[in-house]
């Protein structure tokens, strides 16, 4: 960060500004890509002058990389923040499920990191290295969410939590691309799809009790 952008953050008023600016930068990445996003064309939208976006953002991939920041703390504040409030186990993957749908129901535009995995899958460089670590942070913390309800006894014993994660991204991922060509359906399928998932690991609670040792 440049020492005018370091200024500008410092005020009340100029993280205000920022964090403005890092909204409309947002909502254009889900329209346009972080590529689609130059100072300029934030500038004009929101209504100021390029030295005041620069005042805030040292360079163009310092605003890409800090849009992409953005949007990862508004998704963890809204989707996973809330969960870690609730008990461990499937009360917590349940909750979970349900922010992620009404994230991605709450953003038609698209999901800024689909688009930024597409975008720079195959362009090696800092930038892909960011949105790899920043998609690998997110899968990492749904694979603990797994394993603490395989430990709180809600799902199997021996239920792999990097398959389940998996199979559960996978799913909210493909509720994107189905909101194009199911829009109706689409999110209750998903829900559907989820359920369904998370049902075929369940532990079976009808199982007797061991007898207990003498």
């Amino acid at each position: 960060m440049t020492p005018s952008a370091a200024t500008a953050a410092a005020t009340p008023k100029g993280a205000s500004t920022r964090g403005m600016l890092l909204e409309r930068a947002c909502g254009m990445a889900a329209r346009i890509g972080l590529e689609g996003i130059s100072i300029g064309e934030l500038a004009s939208a929101a209504g100021m002058s390029k030295s005041g976006v620069f005042a805030h953002f040292g360079s163009r991939e310092d605003l890409v990389r800090q849009t992409l920041d953005w949007a990862a703390g508004q998704f963890i504040e809204e989707v996973m923040t809330p969960a870690l409030r609730l008990p461990r186990g499937m009360p917590r993957l349940q909750a979970i499920s349900n922010a992620w749908l009404a994230w991605i129901t709450a953003h038609p535009d698209g999901c800024v990191f689909l688009g930024a995995a597409m975008e720079y899958d195959g362009r090696p460089g800092p930038m892909r290295d960011h949105v790899a670590t920043l998609l690998e942070s997110w899968r990492g913390a749904l694979e603990r969410a797994v394993a603490l309800a395989v430990e709180q006894g809600h799902l199997r014993a021996g239920t792999d939590p990097a398959l389940v994660a998996f199979q559960f991204q996978a799913l909210m991922q493909g509720y994107h691309h189905a909101r194009m060509h199911h829009p109706q359906s689409a999110r209750a399928l998903t829900e559907r799809a989820v359920a369904d998932l998370f049902a075929r690991y369940a532990a079976d609670t009808s199982a007797p009790a061991a007898s207990p040792t003498a």
